[in-house]
């Protein structure tokens, strides 16, 4: 298949025509990385290549856009990357070229988001279904929340904000309830409200 045309269309992106009036859309990494001409032949091998390297060239390109703007996990960046209409094994591809390089980091990222939740005052439960959506794998969720120093201002804090009489069994059950919601084990709430005196006796 005969190149007959190479034309620049914005800063870094060109498009390439072919004798049967395809035109494929790349970057001027991949035409020099090719060594692309117009007036070169491509063969059936070629041509499939150009293909391919212009697709991955041009996810890359989204999914380094799409890192500028927040920190994603890699399965979060494949996802947007579908949803975007990316052909799924290019995404995977560039997710995983990314993160080689360290432009995606799942370990960090769990980290940054746990540590959001947390400040935030939510228990490990929440901060564990956080994680879950947010495609962190569970032994790295594991790691994740094993590493986490324990920190009980938190609840407390959150505990003294709404418990105004630590006798009143049923705002003690609207507390605790509360705290459950917010990813608190019932262990966790249960040595929080001792810590307050409160009645968590059994009806």
């Amino acid at each position: 298949m005969l190149i007959t045309a190479i034309k620049q269309t914005s800063p870094g992106r060109l498009t390439v025509t072919l004798e049967d009036e395809r035109e494929i859309k790349t970057t001027l990494g991949v035409v020099t990385d090719l060594r692309l001409f117009s007036g070169r032949e491509l063969d059936e091998g070629g041509l499939e290549e150009l293909e391919r390297e212009s697709r991955r060239a041009l996810t890359r390109e989204k999914a380094l856009e799409y890192l500028s703007r927040r920190a994603m996990s890699r399965k979060e960046l494949e996802k947007k990357l579908t949803d975007k209409g990316c052909d799924e094994e290019d995404a995977a591809y560039c997710a995983a070229w990314l993160s080689e390089r360290g432009l995606v980091d799942d370990a960090s990222y769990a980290a940054a988001v746990a540590q959001h939740y947390s400040a935030k005052g939510y228990g490990p439960g929440r901060i564990r279904s956080e994680l879950s959506r947010r495609g962190i794998d569970r032994d790295m969720r594991d790691e994740v929340l094993d590493a986490a120093p324990r920190d009980d201002s938190k609840i407390d804090k959150f505990i003294s904000s709404r418990l105004t009489d630590p006798e009143d069994r049923d705002q003690v059950r609207k507390v605790s309830a509360a705290l459950f919601r917010r990813g608190y084990s019932w262990e966790d709430i249960r040595e929080a409200l001792n810590r307050f005196s409160a009645d968590i006796t059994e009806d």
